[in-house]
């Protein structure tokens, strides 16, 4: 298989091997750009698996804290329930965002996906059988 066509930015020819039917590998092909720019505009936002475990690690000890406090008599009954149902929502609050980003990532997984299908499909011609497979 060809290597990909792309020089680097040090002036040396990039290594990697070229997609099938194309000249250039996956990191250095034109079509594939915009899903490069929208990984690279994710790069280290996510810290790991998420910062939203450092948060809702936050909240957990704020939940202790306050149960000591109120057990030990040092917050009223009443405040404390009512503490307690505000940091609930907090927690609630960073939960859907955790679930709102998952599902937004999954969509742009998908959508790269169809696309990808899509192309395959226009290479091949539509033709069953035509794919680099035979599907």
């Amino acid at each position: 298989m060809a290597k990909c066509a792309a020089i680097k930015a040090d002036n040396s020819r990039c290594k990697v091997e070229a997609m099938l039917g194309a000249e250039w590998c996956w990191n250095h092909h034109p079509d594939y750009e915009a899903a490069r720019r929208r990984r690279a505009s994710k790069g280290g936002k996510r810290g790991g698996r998420g910062r939203p475990s450092v948060e809702l690690a936050r909240l957990q000890a704020r939940f202790e804290e306050l149960a000591e406090k109120v057990l030990a008599g040092e917050v009223e009954r009443g405040v404390g329930a009512v503490a307690g149902q505000l940091l609930n929502g907090a927690r609630a609050c960073v939960r859907d965002a955790l679930t709102a980003r998952e599902q937004e990532e999954l969509v742009a997984r998908l959508e790269a996906l169809e696309e990808a299908l899509e192309r395959n499909q226009a290479n091949a011609g539509g033709v069953r059988g035509g794919g680099r497979w035979g599907a």
